[in-house]
């Protein structure tokens, strides 16, 4: 016979569960908004440094009213920037995207990748994602500047999370 406290134990295990968090699944998209106030004067990517899974798949939503924004590798490909993603990925540009517009990328390399929004780039708003384990690409380099293509604005350096912060925190947030 089943006893009300063996059905108890097992219905707290249960809610135990659900409680617990879960990580995400691979085949799960994760959101990066592209966001900014309302005069325009300041731009961001939230979360601005974010560690996924090899395949995972990251869509970022222009949810900025006032702007148009772009998600764009640093890649030689996309305006000559620096390499600043594993040697042997794929760049992705998504073009201007208008208030509401999204683009998806699913990652598959391991190592750290730096994007940017090409109209924003001087007013800070890159950002930085980890693909399962950092490695020694480019954009691991904690120096900055890496040899190849355009410099750099001082202002998005600054802004890059640090490798060593989103292997700590999975995802950093802006200020």
């Amino acid at each position: 016979m089943v006893s009300r406290r063996h059905i108890l134990r097992i219905g707290g295990g249960l809610l135990a569960g659900l409680a617990w968090p879960r990580l995400p699944l691979a085949a799960e998209a994760v959101e990066i908004r592209m966001q900014g106030n309302a005069d325009g004067s300041q731009v961001w990517f939230n979360p601005i440094g974010l560690r996924i899974k090899p395949g995972q798949t990251i869509r970022w939503v222009n949810l900025d009213p006032g702007n148009s924004h772009t998600a764009t590798a640093y890649h030689p490909k996309n305006f000559e920037r620096p390499l600043r993603i594993p040697e042997g990925a794929e760049p992705w540009n998504s073009d201007y995207l208008l208030p509401s517009e999204s683009f998806s990328v699913t990652v598959k390399d391991e190592g750290v990748y730096d994007f940017f929004c090409v109209p924003h780039e001087h007013a800070g708003m890159v950002g930085r994602i980890i693909v399962g384990q950092p490695d020694r690409s480019p954009a691991a380099d904690p120096s900055g500047q890496v040899a190849g293509g355009e410099p750099i604005p001082e202002i998005a350096l600054r802004a890059f999370p640090s490798v060593a912060e989103i292997m700590r925190r999975g995802i950093v947030r802006p200020a």
